[in-house]
C-alpha cells in the first residue's frame, strides 16, 4: 500500500490504522478454540422471516443481539447487519483513545447476559475479558481493552446458532400495515427478509460546521484522536500550527494529544484553540449519582484540564506554552470573525465540535410510494410515524446515534452514552419491544 500523506514533510501513513485492526482481529481469533472460526463466518441464506433484524455491530448492536437472545424464545431466528462486524468505530479508529469509564463497567457489560456469559465460559483464556479483569477495576483504560472486548463477544455471537449474520448495508426498511412485518433489505445479495422488529444500531460519526473560505486543510477527527497516526500526518521539523475547534471530551483529547507531540517528536508545534467555553466541566461525584455524568469531563481529559487548561491555569501551565486560547464565547458573528482572522495563521484545522447519527434507510410504509419522516421517542428508543398518531411501528433505534433521554437529580436532561449505559437501557426496554412484535 502506498503511504497517503495529508501535509508537505509527513512521513507516515494511514497504513498504521491496518497494522493496528490485524493486531485486534489475531487477539480475537486466539481466544476461541481451533475449528470454531469455521462455523464462524459460514454464510448460509439468509431467513425469509426473522423474529428481529439489528443493523449495526458496535457496542449497542452486541447488547441488542445479546438482549434479543435472551427474550424471543421458540426458537426465533436474529438477523444481524453490518459490514464488518468488528466492533464498530471503537475498533476502527478509537483503540488509542482513553476511556472515561470505570474498567468494572466494561466488565458488567461482558457478564450482563446469559448469552454474553456462555461466550466468556466456553472462551480460551487469556481472553480480552481476562485481561480487563486484571486492571484497577476502578479505573479507567484504552479502549483497546473494549475493543478487545466488544471482538470477542461478536465472534461468539456469530457462532449462535439462531444469529445469522449478514455482511452489508441495509438498504430499504418497507412495513407492510396489514402484517406489520418490516421488509428489510441489504447490498448483501438475496438478503432480503421480514420481521415485526427492527432495531438500528447505526452508530454516529463527527461532525463539522462551515469555516471560513481561507481556512486550512481540515485534520480528520478520527486522525487527531489516534496519535500513532496523528503524529505521521504532521511534520516534524518545520514551524506548524492547528487549530483546534471545541471545548468538550474530543477537543480536550485533540489538545493533550497535540500537547504531548510538542514535548517529544515535534517541537515546533503550536495550537490554537478556539473555544467558547474558558473554563471547563468536569463529572462531579455526588452522593449516589454523578453530577454531569453524560456531559462532564472524566479520566485522563478532565486530568489534563484541570492541570493544564481550565480557566488561568492555561496562562502559567506547560500546555500553554504550546497552546493558545481564542476565546468565542461573544456570539457567532464574533466567532466567524475570530475563525477567519486567526486560521489564516495556520496549516491545519481540528473540528471537535460533537457528532452526527449516521443515515438510516429510508422508512415506507403501504403502498411505498412515499417516504415516511420519522419521530422518536427517546424513553423508550421506539420510532414512529411523525405525520400519525405516535404508535411503535416496530422500529426501534439504539446507542450513540438514539441514545436514551435521561433526568438528572439536578432537573435537567441529558442523553446517556456509554457502553454500560446502553446495556441497562436495553435491559430495561428489549423486553417491552418483543412483547409488542407480538401483538
Amino acid at each position: 500500500m502506498h503511504a497517503v500523506r495529508i501535509f508537505p514533510g509527513c512521513s507516515g501513513s494511514f497504513t498504521a490504522r491496518s497494522v493496528l485492526i490485524r493486531q485486534f482481529r489475531q487477539r480475537t481469533i486466539s481466544s476461541f478454540p481451533a475449528g470454531q472460526l469455521v462455523r464462524q463466518f459460514r454464510q448460509n441464506a439468509t431467513p425469509k422471516d426473522a423474529a428481529a433484524v439489528v443493523v449495526g455491530a458496535g457496542p449497542a448492536g452486541i447488547a441488542v443481539v445479546g438482549n434479543l437472545l435472551e427474550q424471543i424464545k421458540d426458537d426465533g431466528k436474529i438477523v444481524w447487519v453490518d459490514e464488518q462486524f468488528q466492533g464498530g468505530r471503537i475498533n476502527k479508529f478509537y483503540r488509542e483513545v482513553p476511556g472515561n469509564t470505570a474498567v468494572k463497567l466494561f466488565v458488567d457489560y461482558a457478564e450482563a447476559l446469559k448469552p454474553f456469559q456462555h461466550i466468556l465460559n466456553t472462551a480460551h483464556k487469556p481472553n480480552a475479558i481476562t485481561a480487563l479483569e486484571k486492571l484497577p477495576q476502578s479505573g479507567t483504560c484504552s479502549l483497546s481493552y473494549a475493543g478487545d472486548m466488544l471482538n470477542l463477544l461478536t465472534a461468539g455471537l456469530r457462532q449462535h446458532p439462531r444469529i445469522h449474520t449478514v455482511e452489508g448495508k441495509a438498504n430499504s426498511a418497507h412495513l407492510d400495515p396489514q402484517s406489520k412485518r418490516w421488509t428489510l433489505t441489504t447490498t448483501s445479495e438475496s438478503s432480503l427478509t421480514t420481521s415485526p422488529l427492527v432495531v438500528y444500531c447505526t452508530g454516529a460519526f463527527p461532525s463539522t460546521t462551515p469555516l471560513p473560505p481561507s481556512s486550512p486543510p481540515t485534520i480528520p477527527l478520527d486522525t487527531a484522536l489516534t496519535p500513532s497516526i496523528l503524529s505521521t500526518t504532521i511534520p516534524r521539523d518545520q514551524p506548524f500550527t492547528i487549530g483546534v475547534i471545541g471545548g468538550s471530551h474530543s477537543a480536550i483529547l485533540v489538545l493533550m494529544n497535540l500537547y504531548k507531540l510538542t514535548t517529544t517528536s515535534h517541537p515546533l508545534l503550536k495550537i490554537k484553540w478556539f473555544t467558547r467555553h474558558p473554563t471547563l466541566r468536569y463529572a462531579v461525584q455526588k452522593d449516589g449519582y454523578i453530577q454531569y455524568d453524560n456531559t462532564g469531563l472524566k479520566g485522563k481529559a478532565a486530568e489534563f484540564g484541570r492541570t493544564q487548561l481550565d480557566g488561568d491555569v492555561l496562562l502559567n501551565s506547560d500546555a500553554g506554552k504550546f497552546i493558545t486560547r481564542i476565546d468565542c464565547s461573544e456570539g457567532k458573528e464574533k466567532e466567524w470573525a475570530l475563525l477567519e482572522k486567526e486560521l489564516k495563521d495556520c496549516q491545519g484545522v481540528v473540528q471537535a465540535v460533537g457528532y452526527i447519527p449516521a443515515p438510516i434507510p429510508e422508512v415506507r410504509v403501504g403502498d411505498g410510494k412515499e417516504v415516511v419522516k420519522l419521530g422518536k421517542d427517546a424513553r423508550t428508543g421506539a420510532f414512529y410515524a411523525e405525520d400519525g398518531e405516535k404508535k411503535p411501528i416496530g422500529l426501534f433505534g439504539a446507542g450513540i446515534a438514539f441514545p436514551e433521554e435521561v433526568d438528572t437529580p439536578e432537573g435537567e436532561r441529558e442523553y446517556a452514552v456509554g457502553m454500560w449505559k446502553f446495556m441497562k437501557f436495553l435491559k430495561r426496554v428489549v423486553p417491552e419491544w418483543v412483547e409488542g412484535s407480538r401483538a
